[in-house]
């Protein structure tokens, strides 16, 4: 029986569930545990997919699946880390932040490229050699949980910096530095009322060029912090990762 493990079943966790009822991602069993038990009872009571809801992330991991996704937080990810890795199984993490502390040479561990695309052109460029990347990403105040009514800059530095200070909306940030290692990302953080979407701008200069990549895309509508592309990126990696 092929089995999918699910951490967290808020807004990315919910929209993953529901490929998986639509046969976007194929598998037999659904797995999940959240700290919130309630949620996971919503996830189940509103999908007809055979869903299983566990008390703990050793009784998910004691089912045997064949790929866990995280889709929690930063601190669920520290919290089942070596969990994760001494399990015989591929996982997916979500909440990117928490791995720029952690060892990551595991080769079944994953990342999906969230809020933004062109990884392999810029993990590409890092093989040769980057001079400088920047990532500026401007989100309307609400998703940052800001209050502003003008433009205001509301972080410049890097992006483990970022990924500490908004765990929820800068993952995106965490997602690049472990793309181009060691090569450090300079982050600008934007809160504008005047946008409706996130938007993530990189401008890189490497060894044999530049690149240029921006992405404007709508929240998730049940989570500001997030944008809707995260949770489909995760799709579209499930999909490859049970496939093989």
């Amino acid at each position: 029986m092929k089995r999918v493990g699910l951490i967290g079943c808020g807004a990315i966790g919910t929209v993953l569930a529901e490929a998986i009822e639509r046969k976007l991602v194929l598998c037999d069993e659904l797995v999940v545990f959240d700290v919130d038990d309630a949620k996971a009872q919503k996830l189940k009571g509103a999908l007809k997919f055979p869903i299983r809801i566990v008390s703990n992330v050793e009784e998910l991991l004691a089912s045997k699946p064949k790929v866990v996704v995280e889709a929690a937080s930063q601190q669920a990810v520290h919290e089942n880390y070596s969990k994760l890795l001494k399990a015989d199984v591929d996982f997916i993490i979500m909440s990117t932040g928490a791995l720029l502390d952690l060892d990551t040479s595991s080769c079944r561990l994953h990342f999906s490229s969230g809020a933004i695309g062109g990884l392999d052109a810029l993990s590409s460029a890092a093989l040769a050699g980057i001079d400088e990347i920047t990532l500026t990403s401007r989100k309307n105040p609400k998703a940052l949980g800001k209050t502003n009514t003008k433009e205001n800059i509301v972080y410049e530095g890097y992006a483990e910096e970022a990924a500490k200070l908004f765990p929820r909306e800068m993952n995106v940030a965490a997602t690049l530095a472990l793309t181009v290692k060691p090569t450090r990302v300079k982050v600008r953080v934007v809160s504008d009322p005047a946008v409706k979407r996130n938007t993530h701008e990189i401008q890189m200069k490497w060894r044999f060029g530049e690149m240029q990549l921006r992405f404007a895309n709508d929240p998730h509508p049940d989570n500001p912090h997030t944008s809707a592309l995260a949770a489909w990126s995760a799709i579209k990696l499930l999909q490859v990762l049970l496939q093989g």
